[in-house]
């Protein structure tokens, strides 16, 4: 930050119902007063972040580097601070999250995903030409700005683990990030890793857009963590796939190529004959291009019911054991964390004053230590996260 304390001024916005809720944050929708625009604001209780404050810089880093970049591509348009709470006003995605937009939709063909999944690694290629990487690339995080029914609305949300990659080759990051069946090998194998990891991730998305089941899974995490770094997947079960056109299939092993150094790039990527061809690829059935709506949906309900069940018992069992080993402090880090959310979320912005970092400089972080990172879970005992006294302005750090 500049070495001039910013000035406290009143807040102009109002929030509204909440959104959503992550490890450390909340979403709420939030109203500029004076222009009665609308953003979705994410909440960051300051108690929650004491010596992991990089976290936020980064993603404002990140995020002032790509914002108004790229269509689809989230913005950011403000970010400020009370002597509680941070907060970021993005773009308010109201069409609702990838998966739950194609469930709503009567047809759904094999042309529909190509011209989603196009549509999306051209926004992937546009971060990696700034020499970011997402590092957190799954169906989540693609929004559509208002209309789902058109796929030049999807947008990529949530950089919150996006890093700037070193001008150096050898620089590499190794520390675990991100949903684990979207995680690449390197990842896993904590072999460093870069930018090759969104495409491995766009690989997941394409086969999940084509059949409705992520191409690695297992009876436990343990199982698919295993597949994942052996890249054993096939397409299957067929009923899944007899609709699905040979030249997907080559798309989606080409971005599941295990080794990182051959894996194509998302430019590479982009020149893929399945996204290339003037005529779209597809199985037709009674000469039309094959609905893949239906086996979507049975493919989706049935590992949901499947993964709902196995992994309910699994989590009481888990939960069971945790609490009878889990120490003070982490009993006490638990409970924090609930309350300060719920402090995050009672604040009333139109009664407090700000502090707005507009002009500020913010330095990029070096890449973060091996096990920085995974220390930063919920219900860690490492100090970097010990609650503070909360009301220590972080003008400094951020």
């Amino acid at each position: 930050m500049s070495a001039s304390q910013p000035e406290t001024v009143p807040c102009q916005y109002r929030t509204g119902e909440t959104l959503g809720s992550g490890p450390y944050a909340i979403v709420k929708v939030a109203i500029h007063i004076k222009t009665g625009q609308y953003y979705a604001c994410k909440i960051i209780n300051k108690k929650l972040i004491e010596g992991g404050e990089y976290m936020v810089r980064d993603e404002i880093a990140v995020l002032k580097q790509i914002s108004s970049g790229h269509p689809n591509i989230v913005t950011l348009y403000d970010y400020f601070e009370t002597a509680q709470n941070l907060y970021l006003c993005f773009d308010l995605c109201t069409g609702g999250e990838l998966f739950d937009t194609i469930w709503d939709r009567g047809q759904y063909t094999e042309a529909d995903a190509a011209d989603l999944v196009r549509t999306i690694l051209e926004a992937v290629k546009y971060i990696h030409d700034c020499g970011i990487v997402h590092r957190n690339l799954k169906p989540e995080n693609l929004l559509f700005r208002s209309d789902p029914e058109r796929t030049s609305e999807i947008m990529i949300a949530d950089f919150g683990m996006s890093r700037v990659m070193p001008d150096s080759k050898f620089s590499m990051f190794t520390e675990m990030c991100g949903a684990p069946s979207y995680m690449a090998p390197e990842i896993l194998k904590k072999t460093g890793y870069g930018k090759p990891v969104d495409v491995w991730a766009m690989g997941v998305i394409t086969y999940f857009l084509l059949a409705g089941d992520p191409p690695f899974d297992g009876d436990s995490q343990k199982q698919e963590i295993e597949a994942i770094i052996a890249g054993d997947y096939r397409f299957e079960p067929e009923e899944y796939w007899n609709n699905v056109s040979d030249t997907a299939r080559s798309f989606v092993s080409s971005c599941l190529t295990v080794n990182p150094d051959i894996r194509p790039t998302a430019a590479e990527a982009l020149q893929h004959p399945w996204l290339t061809a003037e005529v779209p690829h597809c199985v037709e059935k009674d000469g039309q291009p094959a609905n893949l709506l239906p086996q979507v949906k049975k493919a989706f309900n049935a590992r949901k019911t499947f993964r709902k069940t196995v992994f309910s018992m699994m989590a009481m069992t888990r939960m069971s054991t945790l609490a009878a080993h889990m120490s003070p402090e982490h009993q006490k880090f638990s409970e924090d964390l609930f309350n300060f959310k719920q402090e995050s979320e009672k604040e009333v912005l139109e009664h407090v004053d700000v502090i707005h970092h507009h002009n500020a400089e913010v330095v990029i972080q070096d890449p973060v230590p091996a096990g920085l990172e995974e220390s930063l879970s919920p219900g860690s005992s490492s100090s970097a996260l010990k609650p503070g006294d909360g009301g220590k302005d972080v003008t400094e750090r951020l």
